[in-house]
């Protein structure tokens, strides 16, 4: 049963832009926080943002401030992240998550996950 679905990866150039979008079960969604992942390869997965899906407030990596955003849409239980001046350190999979707990940037602390969308930057 698929419960978190990501799209909006892609191929772009240095500078360029991406919308990521997580769709989720409205169960899903209630679980109060949601928030973006992302790994690239030979590396460990690593928080971007993350979100509390009632009350809004938003956490980013110090990599991202200033150019990604994570929002809400409550009506479409769907998550988003708005990512613009892309870098090609950016390149990675991207992965939405869910939690019934607090809003972390921890791997390890999500226990629902989707699939993973690719965004590649290049040079």
């Amino acid at each position: 049963q698929v419960q978190l679905v990501e799209s909006g990866g892609g191929s772009v150039q240095a500078g360029g832009s991406l919308r990521l979008s997580c769709s989720a079960s409205g169960y899903i969604y209630s679980r109060n926080c949601m928030a973006w992942f992302r790994q690239a390869p030979g590396k460990e997965r690593e928080g971007v943002a993350s979100i509390y899906t009632l009350r809004g407030r938003t956490y980013y990596a110090d990599s991202v401030k200033g150019r990604f955003t994570i929002s809400r849409d409550n009506a479409k239980n769907t998550v988003y992240l708005q990512m613009n001046s892309l870098k090609p350190d950016d390149t990675a999979m991207y992965y939405c998550a869910a939690v019934n707990s607090l809003c972390t940037l921890v791997p390890g602390q999500y226990n629902v996950w989707g699939q993973g969308t690719q965004v590649t930057v290049s040079s």
